[in-house]
């Protein structure tokens, strides 16, 4: 029996994509659009009442999201999330200190949380291997 195949063989924490460095790079990619954005001066917002805290929202849905997408297991999935989390309140840390245009604003961390919670919830629905699919990577 090969080490591979033994009882003990280490499994991924990504799921088996065809082009997992190309997805893994793009989410990547996103996460650091996400903090350069954080960190510019304001960017326009929809003219909604509280269309910044839905911005917010919708920005970390996505990045949780994406990341059901990419991983497995759910130990690997809850450390992005968590991961995801601390960034997002470390950011509005930063604005409070390092930016003269933006502000630290609670309620934006709280928006960025929230949205996490919805994008890891596309865990338990049929679009969690999205992704495995339009890739044609093993199921």
């Amino acid at each position: 029996m090969s080490r591979a195949a033994g009882p003990h063989a280490r499994r991924s924490a990504l799921k088996p994509l065809c082009r997992p460095r190309l997805w893994c790079g793009l989410w990547i990619a996103a996460i650091a659009t996400v903090v350069v954005l954080s960190l510019v001066s304001s960017v326009p917002m929809p003219d909604v009442p509280d269309g910044d805290k839905l911005g917010h929202f919708l920005a970390y849905a996505a990045l949780a999201a994406a990341a059901v997408q990419l991983y497995a297991r759910w130990p690997s999935l809850l450390g992005a999330g968590l991961g995801l989390v601390l960034l997002g309140i470390g950011l509005e840390f930063a604005q409070g200190a390092l930016t003269q245009t933006r502000m630290q604003d609670p309620a934006d961390a709280l928006a960025n949380t929230l949205g996490v919670i919805a994008g890891l919830a596309t865990r338990l629905t049929p679009l969690r291997d999205l992704l495995l699919r339009i890739d044609g990577g093993r199921r």
